[in-house]
């Protein structure tokens, strides 16, 4: 940050990012700044960082975890399609046997993406002390995780969720988008997301598709800082301006896993009305060309390529001018 803070763009607020200044000086150029300004500082460094780092960890200390009786949880499987569904999706294993990691939605179809009233808020911090040693986490993916949660607690859990409108059991799912305000709400944004993230998530419960499409990310950035994160979806989507018209291009086969990529620019961009009927091209694509229902989107794209969707994605025309 420091040689950033040296080299980096100060008269144009649309180019103040640390891309920008990478792209153009160079990689190179800028490394050489870093391993020089660590030089500089190096001889700085007393150790009180390994000080503060101790605390760091003692504040964040894994809190007790009793042994529970899972009766009630496995009750309310078997009894409830509901909580069965919100169990599958929205819960993982934790590493104490007998509890689980909850996400809770903020995603439900139609809704702002990750957009929560005050008074949710509230129930969620109430719920975190209740049943989640009184700690939750804000996700990159504009949920909350409540991390310590035995499955004992489950059931009511999931009902006070339901009661406050958070119990949309969709993690991970296409309704659970990344999108950045985009016009809505921000001065920099040049075309809207969160009505195309609205639209997806409404559009594919509609068709009945959100559960036989499985595991995907679809990120949504309304300009070129990315703040959606769109490069690393499995399907992006980077809202432009063209000519005064907002543009939307689809990238495809991004990962923020630990195997990395950047997507990989479809072609064209489309209009506004246009993007929608666009990603549904590319995966009825994946839906028909998976080898079994466990390949997910991503598994499909790396087997084959961009090459089968780009071809569901565009007429004969359009892939001409690709």
């Amino acid at each position: 940050m420091a040689a950033y803070n040296l080299a980096g763009r100060r008269d144009n607020k649309y180019k103040a990012r640390l891309k920008i200044t990478v792209f153009e000086g160079g990689l190179e150029a800028f490394r050489d700044a870093v391993e020089a300004e660590f030089a500089r500082t190096r001889a700085a460094f007393s150790g009180v960082d390994q000080a503060l780092l101790a605390e760091i960890e003692a504040a964040f200390a894994p809190p007790a975890l009793p042994l529970r009786d899972a009766g009630a949880y496995h009750a309310a499987w078997a009894a409830d399609a509901d909580f069965r569904a919100f169990a599958t999706q929205n819960v993982v294993a934790h590493k104490v046997p007998g509890y689980g990691i909850v996400t809770v939605s903020l995603k439900a179809h139609g809704a702002t993406p990750g957009d929560a009233t005050a008074a949710q808020m509230r129930k969620l911090a109430d719920l975190a002390d209740a049943y989640s040693a009184g700690e939750l986490r804000i996700s990159h993916e504009q949920n909350v995780i409540l991390p310590h949660v035995a499955l004992a607690d489950l059931p009511a859990l999931h009902r006070a969720l339901a009661a406050a409108g958070l119990g949309t059991a969709n993690a991970g799912l296409i309704s659970d988008i990344i999108a950045c305000p985009g016009m809505d709400y921000c001065a920099l944004a040049t075309a809207r997301s969160i009505p195309v993230a609205q639209e997806l998530a409404t559009h594919f419960k509609a068709l009945g598709l959100e559960q036989e499409i499985g595991q995907i990310k679809i990120k949504i950035s309304g300009c070129i800082n990315a703040c959606g994160h769109h490069h690393v979806g499995h399907i992006g989507i980077l809202g432009l301006d063209r000519a005064g018209v907002e543009n939307y291009q689809i990238t495809l086969g991004g990962d923020a896993t630990e195997r990395a990529a950047i997507g990989e620019k479809t072609g064209p961009g489309f209009a506004y009305d246009e993007i929608v009927p666009a990603i549904e091209r590319i995966l009825r694509a994946y839906l028909a060309l998976r080898q079994a229902p466990e390949e997910t989107f991503i598994e499909t794209f790396r087997r084959l390529g961009a090459a089968p969707f780009k071809a569901a994605l565009y007429d004969e025309g359009a892939r001409d001018a690709a």
